[in-house]
């Protein structure tokens, strides 16, 4: 098969979704790489090192998309809410694209791309099972961001992380809360330990506790009961607003005994709780710093504004989103690995082999033949459930 990378046009996203490393391992198994020219640039990947490897340039967009059996991209139309509906005239019946395409977020833009006829997987579906570890995009991602979540509070805080002896005397060390110890919580919590700072972390997940203690920080246990905390994927599910109001009074101290708190708490398909009020921001010493992750879904903190930074109480709130996008060149290598892993899983002797029995094929596969196929989706669209499909079909 031939292997499409177009530049990602998504304004200011400077990854790509296979960078050269990769082409060897794909091209081994039989397919070709075709790249458009200058996508690897902004990642620091240039065309020659594609070539080098053995890629092939498209001068355009359209001749990637024309020329390609499979598409695979960073953000497709769905996650990219910008110009992400320009590649639809560009896809066709059969065609595979493989990328972030947020399907219970913005629904209606997965009905679009089953308008097209295009065989779509939603790699933010990868379930968390251990054969599919090296497919988890997601967790890739959300790696980085926690990691780079820690630099910007350390940039914008008017002090330093560790603790120091100095001839001057001794500085305490900065107070770092993190709530939410998922994926980017944890690298959140490694990277500001490694730093120097004091670091809490609180979870409605009990099973987080040993997690977050094995990273040298404390666990911040609040008498609070969370019905049902997790689905089978090990996300945390949503809870009604009689438990968020409980969770943020209990939470108030510990976040106004804070330097820094990085929120990282969504819920898939949902807006993100509200975790930090206004008045618990007006409660933290002026000159903290709150990082919220969850930015892009409304925010954990009441005052986060997406895409901004903005002081209020003398707090600077940082709704920054697309932080994965901020590390370009290891995040690509990091979604190329996790691409290639799943383009291969699911296309196998130069076919696709899309087994619906299989449950990383099954749980990935979004739309195919026209129709929207993820039973999550149809019923995040109100449609109906469709017949139980043939398990050995091929598109």
């Amino acid at each position: 098969m031939i292997i499409g990378v177009p530049k990602e046009s998504f304004p200011g996203e400077r990854r790509v979704a296979l960078v050269p490393a990769v082409v060897p391992t794909l091209k081994k198994a039989g397919h070709d790489v075709l790249v458009e020219a200058g996508a690897g640039a902004g990642a620091m990947f240039p065309d020659a090192a594609y070539v080098e490897k053995g890629a092939r340039l498209a001068s355009s967009r359209a001749e990637v998309f024309a020329s390609a059996d499979a598409v695979v991209q960073v953000l497709g139309h769905g996650a990219n809410d910008k110009t992400g509906r320009a590649d639809l005239p560009l896809l066709r019946r059969d065609q595979i694209l493989i990328g972030f395409l947020r399907p219970l977020a913005v629904p209606e833009t997965v009905q679009e791309i089953a308008v097209t006829g295009a065989t779509a997987f939603a790699v933010e579906f990868v379930p968390r099972i251990t054969r599919a570890q090296n497919m988890d995009a997601l967790s890739a991602m959300t790696t980085v961001a926690g990691y780079k979540a820690v630099l910007l509070a350390a940039d914008v805080l008017p002090r330093m992380f560790p603790m120091l002896m100095t001839a001057a005397g001794t500085i305490l060390p900065a107070r770092v809360l993190i709530v939410g110890a998922g994926v980017a919580g944890l690298q959140a919590i490694a990277t500001a330990r490694r730093l120097g700072a004091v670091v809490s972390a609180y979870d409605i997940r009990p099973a987080t506790k040993e997690e977050v203690r094995s990273l040298g920080a404390r666990f911040v246990e609040l008498p609070l009961e969370a019905a049902d905390a997790q689905d089978k994927g090990g996300y945390a599910k949503a809870q009604d607003e009689a438990f968020y109001q409980r969770q943020r009074e209990l939470l108030a101290r510990v976040v106004a005994e804070s330097d820094v708190v990085i929120t990282t708490a969504v819920v898939p398909g949902k807006k993100a709780p509200v975790l930090i009020t206004k008045e618990m921001v007006a409660g933290m010493a002026p000159g903290s710093v709150i990082v919220d992750m969850a930015a892009e879904r409304g925010g954990n903190c009441e005052l986060t504004r997406a895409y901004e930074t903005v002081v209020e109480h003398g707090v600077t709130i940082i709704g920054a989103v697309n932080l994965a996008g901020s590390l370009p060149h290891h995040a690509s290598q990091m979604y190329a690995r996790n691409i290639t892993a799943l383009f291969l899983h699911l296309v196998r002797s130069g076919a696709p082999a899309l087994d619906v029995a299989d449950e990383i094929t099954r749980e990935t596969l979004v739309t195919r033949g026209g129709e929207v196929v993820h039973p999550r989706v149809r019923d995040a669209l109100k449609l109906p459930p469709l017949e139980a499909p043939d398990p050995q079909a091929r598109p």
